[in-house]
């Protein structure tokens, strides 16, 4: 019988983590500016990065990806061990992601700590609840929702037009039933009846917020600009005319600050804010990074799915209101997803795979390989050195990483190098972090795919058609209204966040590959005043998911001696 292969939790569970106290001394962060939360996890206070504001800034490293599919790329597993890698060349690196939704972690997709010698510890927690962050915004967020009812319910002061609220409330348990509700049935003591409805926490437009805020003042004011209705005559309404705002700023004081953890390797990992690629950015904090920089030669950071999602939104939202400017970007993919963009092959979810992805098929990888093509065109769309990673699985052959090496260089990427990081941790991605330390010394060209003074729809247009390759857009009569009040209220000006399916570069998932000659549907356009952008709705986009047929939760349990089983 052959050997058993450890699982994701069995790896991380059998490692002895340092002190985190440890972790954040070797980077020259002072005892002060480190809260413990136990021995493996700490929270790490902003006025480290005033202190530390002087020192040269390292080298900024967007890690993105082909267009997902369900077996998954790694890419979480290659911020991950980037970060060991770099380690392991004498380098100082920091890795800086986002914290799991517990929608995901117990739905479709498992845990989110990286994968194999690859990992984030502690493991469970970081899956978990971590240090309470997701809970401070869901509690922020709902009181807001209560404080609207309870206007309603004594006089209505302000005018507001109850059909117009748009603030919701949130959970972070993926939960389709709750995706649309009444509220208020309980008679007149209870609270006008309107139609309503929950959002999973990351996609709360706090979850946003947080991970763009400059520092607690910032966040304060920005919680304050939310708009989250109109009045009768219409007149946008803010938290701070319902006088929550500063409330909902104490709810997540402690939730500004990023959460320091650490890899397999004992190398550090800030972790800090959630939102999702498909309905919000898709990217952790603009602190994290900040801090981050000051403290390392290299900071690795993940943008959400694909790069025509993820790295789209972290150039034209999450750089754009930093100001920081990436060196390079690694775009991650693998042989069997690739195959699957050709269109040959069928992948659900809990489903057995195609044993022909075990097999070479040049033909099917080559065919793929648009999807490569053109994700590395959209990156370098942007100015910014791309160096392709070929996460390397049991059954893929030489010459099928020499097919996506040579179509890589044709398409232009720096340099595409396989990794072994999954079975070998950084060592597995020493000739991979070298590439990426010679395209961040390129000269390059950092730019944006559009003008803030464009008119709205030009942005999404821009967006559509130069990083997704719609032949155009389609604009609903309800998109269209929403586009003129917004800039009747001043809003033209922000820019643009896209909410659509993460696994198509199109708005229809069934559609692999790089499709052509398809229009992108906006069904509609809305307001997030405090995140500071405006979200297309493109397609069915949900921002309450649901559970599979066999949620990823029906594996989780305890053990005998207390210890969590079954996280992936």
């Amino acid at each position: 019988m052959g050997s058993h292969v450890l699982s994701d939790i069995e790896i991380a569970q059998r490692a002895v983590p340092l002190p985190v106290a440890d972790v954040a001394e070797e980077l020259g962060l002072l005892p002060g500016e480190v809260e413990l939360f136990g021995t493996t996890k700490a929270k790490v206070s902003l006025s480290a990065i005033g202190r530390l504001a002087e020192r040269p800034s390292g080298r900024y490293v967007a890690v993105t990806a082909i267009t997902p599919t369900p077996l998954g790329e790694g890419k979480t597993l290659t911020t991950v061990g980037l970060g060991q890698a770099f380690r392991r060349l004498g380098r100082t690196a920091i890795s800086t992601i986002r914290q799991p939704s517990l929608g995901p972690v117990f739905g479709i997709k498992g845990g989110a700590a990286g994968g194999g010698y690859s990992q984030v510890l502690p493991m469970e927690d970081f899956n978990l609840h971590l240090t309470g962050d997701a809970h401070a915004i869901a509690a922020a967020h709902n009181l807001c929702a209560a404080f609207l009812d309870n206007h309603l319910h004594h006089g209505n002061t302000l005018g507001i037009d109850p059909h117009s609220i748009t603030w919701r409330r949130v959970l972070d348990v993926s939960d389709r039933a709750l995706r649309d509700i009444v509220v208020g049935l309980g008679g007149r003591a209870n609270g006008m009846p309107r139609e309503s409805g929950f959002d999973i926490v990351a996609a709360s437009e706090l979850m946003a917020i947080l991970a763009l805020a400059e520092d607690l003042h910032d966040l304060r004011a920005r919680i304050g600009r939310i708009v989250v209705a109109t009045t009768r005559d219409g007149r946008p309404v803010t938290t701070e005319d319902v006088q929550v705002a500063g409330a909902m700023t104490v709810l997540m004081r402690d939730a500004i600050k990023p959460n320091l953890l650490q890899n397999l390797e004992g190398g550090p990992v800030l972790v800090h804010a959630g939102p999702f690629a498909n309905i919000a950015h898709g990217n952790s904090s603009i602190i994290a990074d900040r801090l981050a920089l000051r403290l390392a030669d290299y900071v690795i950071t993940e943008c959400g799915f694909g790069a025509d999602m993820g790295f789209e939104k972290f150039a034209n939202v999450k750089c754009r209101a930093s100001g920081l400017q990436p060196d390079a970007a690694v775009l991650v993919c693998t042989v069997r997803a690739l195959k699957m963009h050709s269109g040959r092959f069928s992948i659900k979810p809990g489903r057995p795979l195609d044993p022909a992805l075990a097999e070479e098929d040049l033909d099917a990888l080559r065919e793929g390989c648009c999807n490569l093509v053109k994700q590395i065109a959209n990156v370098r769309s942007f100015g910014v050195p791309v160096v392709v990673a070929i996460n390397h699985f049991p059954t893929d052959t030489l010459a099928e990483h020499q097919l996506i090496r040579d179509v890589a260089s044709s398409a232009g990427a720096y340099a595409a190098v396989s990794h072994t990081m999954h079975d070998d941790g950084g060592s597995g991605g020493t000739d991979l972090a070298s590439a990426i330390e010679e395209a961040c010394e390129l000269d390059h060209d950092f730019r944006l795919t559009y003008d803030l003074e464009l008119p709205i729809s030009a942005k999404i247009e821009a967006i559509a058609t130069k990083v997704y390759g719609a032949a155009g857009v389609d604009f609903s009569a309800t998109s269209e209204r929403a586009m003129q009040v917004f800039t009747g209220m001043g809003f033209d000006r922000l820019p643009v966040c896209m909410a659509k399916t993460h696994l198509s570069l199109s708005h229809d998932p069934a559609l692999t590959g790089c499709p052509s000659g398809w229009r992108l549907p906006v069904r509609d356009v809305r307001l997030a005043a405090g995140a500071g952008f405006l979200y297309a709705l493109c397609g069915d986009v949900v921002t309450m998911p649901g559970l599979p047929s066999r949620p990823a939760g029906e594996k989780i349990d305890i053990d005998a001696d207390g210890n969590i089983v079954g996280l992936f």
